[in-house]
């Protein structure tokens, strides 16, 4: 069964049924889907079309991934091309694209990096923790290196590792108890600090926090710290200027490696190809994904520099390669895509594209600033997340049942938005992650609609 853009609702009624009886979804409740149900059939730059021939202008590019758009069907080709020379083989050997591809990708690094590849974030930040461990047990003979330092309320994926990297107690309570291998310390959350200071009179006192924690922990016990430029989940929340560049000095001077996540940051999302490229910091290891193809196929990598490379370098008889493989790591077809995806975000001068268009996005939601219930506006190019609160004095959240019908209002209005936030049971603040083609007239129908939602519902 196929349906058109010619909508036929018992073609439609039969994939329903043929979906509910079958499929397990992420995530959403599958009651809610007899009920409300969105068969995706299509879609053209920011636009994403139902089978009932319904649009909706997608803020969320997907799940913060479809960075150039919809319907770009030269990517089509790029991969029926590759499938027809060489669909797969293991990345034991060597194949063109996933050359091509790593190439870039030190090039977009400015050199000095190597690219290992996988399929999702998750398994890129995965990736990055066994790889920090295994540099450790190298690097630090005699000492046991295997703790992360993390964020509360940071997000890394969903693995059981990287869930446990992460800070969100609500995602993790249905499969704990976790290993204690991860150490949270306070995330630069400025908004609402938890050390109830204000920055820049802080003086950085969440990297005091962290560096405690480090000296509490013991330096020798710990392998890297993870970040996010940008924290996402936690309601789209910015470093403070300084904060990385003195969490880096803080790794140097304990012999720890700088982990950085950019899945949902990189790829132009923020204004520059990568997030941390807004607060001068060098990654010893990257997480990247979603972007990198721009979700038209699933392929992500962990970024490592050369120092960390050579950490894996030597006889075979050392064994020191790195130790864990990937079925579909470096496949051909996905890093075929992904080369000419970039290609297009370069030629395209989406990045640059992002930083003008989001500010002139941001511009337009700051007026949402005069609500009562708009505690603040804030985030970097695309990426940016409106935080709404019963009360601004008090900054209480507006609670998720609220933030709820606000995100169903806007569908219904035909907006598709995210929603995140440290607030519990999936926070209080309204996520925007377009794709980075949106344009001023779509920026000004997401801020008109959002008014007319917040103004409606937040009462």
């Amino acid at each position: 069964m196929s349906l058109t853009n010619a909508p036929d609702p018992a073609i439609r009624a039969a994939i329903v049924k043929q979906d509910l009886d079958n499929v397990l979804h992420p995530i959403v409740q599958h009651k809610l889907l007899e009920t409300r149900q969105i068969v995706v059939t299509g879609g053209h730059g920011s636009t994403i079309v139902d089978a009932d021939g319904t649009e909706y202008l997608d803020a969320m590019a997907g799940l913060w991934c479809v960075n150039i758009g919809y319907g770009r069907a030269e990517l089509a080709d790029v991969a029926a091309e590759q499938m027809r020379q060489l669909a797969y083989y293991p990345h034991t050997a060597m194949n063109v694209p996933a050359a091509e591809l790593a190439e870039s990708i030190n090039g977009l690094m400015g050199g000095g990096y190597h690219t290992y590849f996988v399929n999702s974030g998750s398994e890129a930040n995965e990736a990055g923790i066994k790889i920090a461990r295994q540099y450790a047990k190298h690097e630090y003979p005699g000492q046991f290196r295997f703790k992360t330092v993390s964020r509360y309320f940071s997000y890394h994926g969903t693995t059981m590792a990287t869930l446990d990297a992460g800070g969100l107690g609500e995602r993790k309570a249905k499969f704990e108890p976790f290993s204690g291998d991860f150490v949270h310390v306070a995330p630069p959350y400025c908004y609402r600090c938890p050390l109830g200071l204000k920055h820049p009179s802080c003086e950085m006192a969440c990297v005091k926090n962290m560096e405690t924690t480090i000296i509490g922990e013991g330096p020798e016990s710990v392998a890297e710290v993870i970040v996010e430029p940008i924290m996402s989940a936690m309601g789209v929340v910015p470093s403070p200027d300084g904060y990385l560049s003195e969490v880096q000095a803080l790794c140097r001077k304990y012999g720890i490696l700088l982990h950085v996540d950019e899945v949902i940051n990189g790829f132009g999302r923020t204004g520059k190809m990568f997030g941390h490229q807004h607060y001068n910091v060098s990654p010893d290891i990257m997480a990247i994904a979603k972007g990198i193809s721009s979700a038209y196929l699933p392929i992500a990598a962990t970024v490592v520099k050369n120092e960390v490379f050579q950490s894996f370098y030597g006889e075979v008889s050392e064994n020191r390669q790195v130790g864990q493989v990937n079925t579909y790591g470096g496949h051909a077809v996905s890093a075929a895509v992904a080369t000419r995806n970039i290609e297009i975000m370069l030629e395209e001068k989406l990045a640059e594209r992002a930083a003008e268009t989001g500010a002139y996005l941001m511009d337009g939601l700051r007026t949402l600033l005069r609500h009562p219930n708009v505690g603040d506006v804030r985030g970097k190019g695309l990426l940016i997340g409106v935080e709404l609160v019963k009360d601004k004095a008090t900054k209480e959240p507006i609670g998720a049942e609220k933030l709820g019908q606000v995100v169903e209002a806007c569908r219904e209005a035909g907006l598709l938005v995210g929603r995140a936030g440290a607030g519990g049971k999936m926070g209080n603040t309204v996520a925007l992650s377009p794709p980075l083609v949106i344009t001023r007239a779509e920026c000004d129908r997401v801020v008109e609609i959002l008014d007319r939602v917040i103004t409606a519902v937040c009462v």
